[in-house]
């Protein structure tokens, strides 16, 4: 099973996120893929994240037979404000050339001529747009139309943003990657918009943001009712409000149960149910 974006791209509908791996991101990596994930989720920082890592499972995975072209590689652009003094770019250089020399080193680290997706890390600032950030977009949007990346999207943005970079970008967002909170109805208005513009919504961070809906009453019993775990009805729940679910579980078996998700069965009033959890208190 997998989404399609508005670009008829396919994107598997489970994606394996790599950030605060550090030195196990290779290990990590290739026991994710071995466990069946498909699509992979990294950036070019290397505050958070190892993406030469990423590079080095791939490598490893394609000696035991694996394909590239069976792995949905996505990885990001991250302006000055969020790394640090290792930047993969010359931080000097105009914006436009600061993208394009982190998405070659993209390519390098993670063994590719092209990308499945690449997104933009997050705007400049919390509020609004600036002229750097439309210069930022308008470098990601040249890897589009060159064919180098199948998919470009943005992440970490609130629904001001996406709607003003809807309205004046000259190809839109196919994908939106955000922190996903219950307490704001699982981001309801960032989804609402991805909705109206046909546009994959990730959610990531689903239970370290969430971790009292794990444990709310209402959850435990429809585990319980389908012999899985709060974590899967979770994940199930995203997936059928339409949201493609990121986990970044370094447990083997957490993976295998976190796959095993799509397979549940929520009714429709569960789903109801759990979208307003958060808000509702303790009486759903």
């Amino acid at each position: 099973m997998g989404l399609s974006t508005y670009n008829q791209q396919e994107i598997p509908s489970f994606m394996y996120g790599t950030a605060w791996k550090k030195d196990e991101t290779q290990r990590l990596l290739e026991m994710a893929v071995e466990s069946g994930f498909k699509a992979i989720d990294t950036a070019n920082q290397l505050i958070h994240y190892n993406e030469a890592g990423v590079g080095d499972a791939l490598l490893s995975l394609y000696k035991k037979g694996f394909k590239r072209e069976s792995l949905f590689l996505q990885t990001k652009f991250t302006n000055t404000n969020g790394q640090d003094h290792r930047t993969p770019y010359d931080a000097y250089a105009p914006l436009s050339t600061q993208v394009r020399q982190s998405f070659e080193s993209s390519l390098k680290h993670l063994h590719s001529d092209y990308l499945d997706s690449y997104v933009l890390h997050g705007p400049y600032s919390r509020h609004g747009l600036s002229e750097a950030d439309f210069e930022v977009w308008a470098a990601i949007e040249e890897i589009y139309k060159s064919g180098k990346s199948k998919i470009i999207g943005v992440s970490n943005v609130s629904a001001g943003q996406l709607s003003e970079l809807c309205r004046k970008a000259k190809t839109m967002p196919m994908l939106v990657q955000n922190r996903c909170y219950a307490i704001t109805g699982w981001d309801h208005e960032v989804r609402s918009l991805c909705r109206e513009h046909k546009i994959i919504y990730q959610g990531f961070s689903l239970l370290t943001a969430n971790s009292q809906v794990l444990s709310h009453p209402y959850i435990q019993s429809i585990a319980r009712r389908l012999s899985a775990t709060p974590e899967q009805v979770i994940f199930k729940f995203s997936m059928l409000i339409g949201m493609l679910p990121l986990t970044g579980t370094s447990n083997p078996e957490h993976m295998k149960e976190d796959l095993a998700a799509e397979r549940l069965d929520l009714t429709k009033q569960e789903v109801e149910k759990i979208e307003m959890i958060a808000s509702a208190g303790k009486n759903v």
